[in-house]
Order: C-alpha cells, then structure tokens, then sequence
C-alpha cells in the first residue's frame, strides 16, 4: 500500500520501492571491435525533409 496524499511523491516513492527491489551488478562484455569506416566518394547526403524533425519543446 502507498500513502497517496501527494500522488507526484506516492508515484515515485513506488518506482523508487520497486527498482530497489531488482538485484543490480555489473555484467562483464568482451570489447567490441568495430571494421574500418569505409568512405563513398560518390555519396552525396540530401538534406533531411522538414516533416522528420522532432520539434524542440524545452
């Protein structure tokens, strides 16, 4: 049960509760070997359409 007077507080007092509940650790990766960049001289970028943009709010 969550005490729900301020539902912002009780909200992240749940996530809070159940992402400590989750046992953490560190996972070992092999490093990843990336293959040389390969460059196009041909390849000429078009410019981006403006209905793709994602609009800045904040």
């Amino acid at each position: 049960m969550v005490e729900a007077v301020d539902k912002k507080r009780a909200r992240l007092n749940c996530i809070h509760h159940l992402l400590g509940q989750i046992p953490y650790g560190t996972i070992e990766h092999p490093p990843v070997a990336m293959p040389p960049r390969e460059h196009h001289a041909d390849y000429h970028r078009v410019p981006i359409p403006a209905d793709m943009y994602v609009p800045a709010i904040y």
